[in-house]
């Protein structure tokens, strides 16, 4: 079982890809990219900007505390202190307010190492990182820096996930070495509070700039949409489309301008559609106006010619021209008049059920071409169309492709697709001459298009291929002209095999056949 779904999705997916490249969406888009990008580097800077702040000043506070807690302490230890006495040092070096635990290092009396720390559980020489230890025990010398040989030294490092200071001097005069550390943890949660706070104030702005930018292309964008709505229908012919203006800003201007060109388009077409309907008035009326005199005309010339042989020799020519001119003239009054009813729109169709192969050998033999023309048409093949519309289609084609290419003339006639829904009829129309050339080939349909410029007069009133083509478009068809591989135009006519769609008012003729 085939899915009939997939158009309805291929237009879901054309209607998605819309929307996502609206105008309103790419407005609302550039105004968040924008407020975003402000919030997140207002957001960004403030942060580091207290997170240095707050680091900077509880790492100072603590290393200077430390610094003369070690001093005051270590400082007036005696030379080679007893490990107890340095343990005490440490004790009251670590309960100062600043909450930081001490290792004090030194050389007991008998040459061993003794490290006491404030509390053994929390901090040890281990947790000192060696580069630190290095750069503490290191003597600089005299004249470098202020000149003092040990300075102190600090780095911040993470103990099972969480931030510590760790700093380290050494006591000038061959005293204890001392290190502290301090839990930066509160410090952390202060920074993470303002994060989240900032990362808070970042949503909301976001948020701010969406419903403004909604509010400024709901402001923006709806001028503009009436605008397009109403160039719409204008499009479609509706000439009095106005739009109501309102503000001095530059949509009004807009709207202004578009009000103008519309009233001059509707002026303007109103002016061109009255010269239209006066020329097509004069063209049947003057018609219509020659048809009485050419009808006595063609009178006279029909009794001319049949006495032609018993006239003068020298009145011959004459007569023969004036009854080959007749009949150009009242061809092409014809042919006018034909054309004004397809302009008018007045042109019906009169349907019956034909037989192809029929109708095209009796249009080759009503006009003595059946030496010149050969048929591949097998009978059975019925079309419910105009007959006499069809015929004069088929009239204009062979009596084109025989006066200006080359004999024989070959014409098929075949069907194309099988289905009724859309089953149609192909009559293929070719000569054998030398071909349309190119840059005629875009205009053999029209009017009066006459090929060679140098050749304005020719036997032809430049109507025929035209009125064929109104004709197949008034069944629904078409006409289309190009040139064989093999040499010689080919002029294809479609045409449905019912036309009953299109001339729905002449349904109850379908029992009676239309006249030729």
């Amino acid at each position: 079982m085939k899915d009939a779904s997939p158009p309805g999705r291929v237009r879901g997916w054309a209607a998605s890809v819309l929307r996502l490249t609206s105008l309103r969406l790419r407005l609302v888009v550039v105004f968040a990219l924008v407020a975003l990008t402000a919030a997140v580097s207002a957001s960004g800077i403030a942060y580091w900007l207290n997170r240095d702040a707050v680091l900077t000043r509880t790492q100072n506070a603590a290393l200077n505390d430390f610094r003369k807690s070690l001093e005051d302490n270590a400082g007036s230890l005696p030379l080679r202190p007893p490990c107890d006495q340095l343990q005490h040092a440490a004790n009251r070096m670590a309960s100062t307010t600043q909450h930081y635990e001490v290792v004090l290092i030194d050389k007991e009396r008998d040459g061993s190492d003794c490290a006491a720390p404030s509390d053994s559980g929390v901090f040890t020489l281990n947790v000192v990182p060696a580069a630190l230890r290095k750069a503490v025990n290191k003597q600089r010398p005299p004249d470098e820096g202020d000149g003092l040989p040990y300075h102190l030294y600090w780095q911040r490092i993470t103990i099972g996930g969480d931030p510590f200071l760790v700093g380290g001097a050494k006591v000038m005069g061959d005293g204890p070495t001392g290190y502290m550390l301090k839990s930066l943890a509160s410090e952390r949660d202060d920074l993470n509070s303002l994060a989240w706070s900032l990362g808070i104030a970042t949503g909301l702005a976001l948020i701010g700039s969406a419903l403004l930018a909604q509010a400024a292309a709901s402001t923006v964008l709806r001028p503009v949409q009436r605008l397009g709505e109403a160039a719409k229908r204008l499009g479609e012919g509706k000439l009095d489309t106005r739009l109501r203006v309102s503000g001095t800003d530059e949509l009004a201007d807009l709207s202004r301008t578009f009000n103008k060109t519309a009233e001059s388009l509707e002026h303007r077409v109103e002016e061109l559609s009255a010269r239209e309907a006066s020329s097509r008035r004069f063209v049947a009326d003057m018609s219509h106006e020659l048809r009485t005199p050419l009808t006595a005309i063609t009178a006279v010339t029909e009794v001319l010619e049949e006495e032609a042989d018993n006239l003068d020799p020298m009145i011959e020519p004459a007569v023969r021209l004036v009854v080959t001119e007749t009949r150009r003239l009242g061809d092409l009054v014809e042919n006018l008049m034909e054309v004004t009813r397809f302009d008018a729109g007045t042109a019906r169709l009169v349907l019956d059920d034909v037989d192809v192969a029929d109708q095209v050998t009796a249009c080759i033999d009503a006009r003595a071409w059946l030496d010149a023309v050969e048929l591949d048409a097998k009978r059975g093949i019925v079309a419910r169309l105009d007959p006499r519309r069809l015929d004069v289609i088929l009239a204009n084609l062979i009596g084109n492709a025989l006066k200006h290419g080359g004999s024989p003339v070959r014409v098929a006639v075949r069907t194309g697709a099988e289905d009724t829904d859309a089953a149609e009829l192909l009559i293929e129309v070719r000569d054998h001459g030398p071909g349309i050339p190119q840059d005629v080939l875009p205009h053999v349909f029209d009017r009066f298009y006459k090929a060679s410029a140098s050749r304005p007069r020719s036997e032809g009133s430049g109507l025929g291929l035209s009125i064929a083509l109104e004709n197949a478009h008034i069944h629904g068809g078409d006409i289309t002209a190009s040139n064989s591989p093999e040499g010689g135009a080919v002029f294809t006519l479609r045409l449905p095999m019912d036309a009953s769609r299109l001339a729905p008012d002449t349904e109850s003729d379908r029992d009676g056949g239309g006249g030729r």
